[in-house]
Parts: structure tokens; C-alpha cells; sequence
């Protein structure tokens, strides 16, 4: 026994699987939240406190957290009232083996948001510009949002690729927050102006899209959303915003490479 310790190593010494968290490992996690149309939401069934996963289609806050929107008459959306803790699947996989993609499952406390409230009518806007069909029932009265608030996330960037990362790391922290999150639709109308279809030439550029009709779902102080159809693409800001004078400036640089071509 004490052979078979010496030759094959303790359980304590055994490599982990976990990478050290590091900048990309950040950046990947939440790019695939920003670029989620809908996910698995994974909560406990109330009257027997079995798991129960269903799908949901997602948004993101100002400050990069997730939001769903769903009726009150669900099961999931049951479960939440009685008990907050949830978990939230996000990563959609391409040609070959699904596991070779990446996925990150984000564990959450849901934040009912007051319906009529600020909250509401920001996260309202956000949401129904990325999910336009949604306006069909966002404003049925049995329809709530939540924010899924990220305590500790689980990412699977592929194969012998996984880190934990923390929930702050997740969300984005600037002073220019506040101010985003109450005059959104300003700044994006001003970064529009600053040429002619330009969400077109950055999907065309940073995407290799082909068709047109792009446009800015959101922005926030750590980069822009693009979305056209069922396709969201999420283009990062070299440095963080922490005022409207930065922002301009940030999403100039992400114009300088399209216009040279």
C-alpha cells in the first residue's frame, strides 16, 4: 500500500484540472454572456427540491449581468420565488463535437426587478432591443425580469481548458455605470452619428459578415453588442470607459482599422 502511494503519488498531489484564472480566461466568460440569445436556467423545484432545467431566452444588464425575462406561471420562474439560487448554461457550439466548444455556467442569486420601477423600464429597453419579438408579451402583467447576479462561475473553454472565475470578475465595475445606465440610448445615438453604417463595416471588418442591416443592441464601459437577426456579436474596448469623453474615444479605435480598408 505504502508502495502503491510512493509510486503513483497522494491524491494531494495530483495536478488539477483548474487553470489559474487569467485575463482571457475573463474576457472569454464574458463574451459568451454578452453574446447569448438564450441559455438553460437550472433551479430547485419547490415541492420536491429536484433540479429543473428549462430554457430562457437572456439579456445583459449595463454592468454585464444577466437577464431573463419569463411568466410567473413557469415552474422556473416559480422555483426562483421560493428559492433564488439558480444557475444559468450559456455557449452554443458549432460543427463537430459540442464539447470541443466553449460554455460557461454562471451559479446566480435572482434579483426580481419592480415592474414599472427604473429598473424595469431600463432593463425593459435593453432587452426587447435585443429580443424585438419579445415585445409580443414583455408587457403582460403575469411577466417579471430577473437579474441573475453571478456569485462564482464554472468555464469550460474546450477541452482541458477550465477555470473558475469569480462573480465580481464577471461584472463590469466603472464610475461611468450610473451614467450608462440612465442615458444609454444618447450615447449610442451619438457613436451612430459618427459615420454611415457603421455597425455594418465593424460586422463586415471584426466579423467577416456579409450582410447588412447590423446594429448596437447595447453598449456598455467595456464595449459595444452588435446585433442583426439571431446573431449578437460582442467587439471589446482596448481600455475601460469611465466617462462619455472615453467612450467616444474607445469606440474611435474600433473605426480606425474598418476605414483604412
Amino acid at each position: 500500500m505504502a508502495g502503491d502511494v510512493a509510486a503513483g503519488g497522494s491524491e494531494a498531489e495530483k495536478p488539477s484540472v483548474i487553470r489559474p484564472t487569467d485575463a482571457d480566461s475573463i474576457k472569454l466568460a464574458r463574451r459568451l454572456v454578452r453574446e447569448a440569445r438564450f441559455g438553460a436556467i437550472g433551479v430547485l423545484e419547490p415541492e420536491t427540491g429536484h433540479p429543473f432545467a428549462s430554457r430562457v431566452l437572456v439579456g445583459t444588464d449595463f454592468d454585464g449581468v444577466p437577464v431573463i425575462l419569463a411568466s410567473m406561471l413557469t415552474t422556473h420562474m416559480k422555483a426562483i420565488i421560493a428559492d433564488p439560487r439558480c444557475s444559468l448554461l450559456l455557449g452554443e457550439p458549432g460543427r463537430g463535437d459540442p464539447l470541443a466548444w466553449p460554455r460557461v455556467t454562471l451559479l446566480c442569486i435572482a434579483e426580481r426587478i419592480e415592474l414599472d420601477g427604473e429598473s424595469d423600464e431600463r432593463i425593459r429597453a435593453r432587452f426587447l432591443k435585443r429580443h424585438p419579438k419579445a415585445k409580443l408579451y414583455a408587457s403582460f402583467r403575469d411577466f417579471s425580469f430577473f437579474r441573475l447576479v453571478p456569485k462564482r462561475v464554472s468555464l469550460n473553454a474546450g477541452f482541458g481548458r477550465a477555470y473558475n472565475i469569480s462573480g465580481d470578475e464577471l461584472i463590469i465595475d466603472s464610475p461611468f455605470n450610473l451614467e450608462l445606465c440612465t442615458q444609454e440610448g444618447h450615447f449610442v445615438a451619438i457613436i451612430e452619428k459618427l459615420g454611415c453604417n457603421v455597425p455594418d463595416l465593424l460586422a463586415k471588418h471584426y466579423f467577416r459578415e456579409k450582410t447588412g442591416n447590423w446594429y448596437i443592441s447595447g453598449i456598455d464601459a467595456d464595449g459595444v453588442d452588435l446585433a442583426r437577426k439571431e446573431t449578437i456579436h460582442r467587439l471589446e474596448f482596448v481600455n475601460r470607459v469611465t466617462d462619455s469623453n472615453g467612450l467616444i474615444a474607445e469606440y474611435s479605435k474600433l473605426l480606425i482599422e474598418p476605414t483604412k480598408n
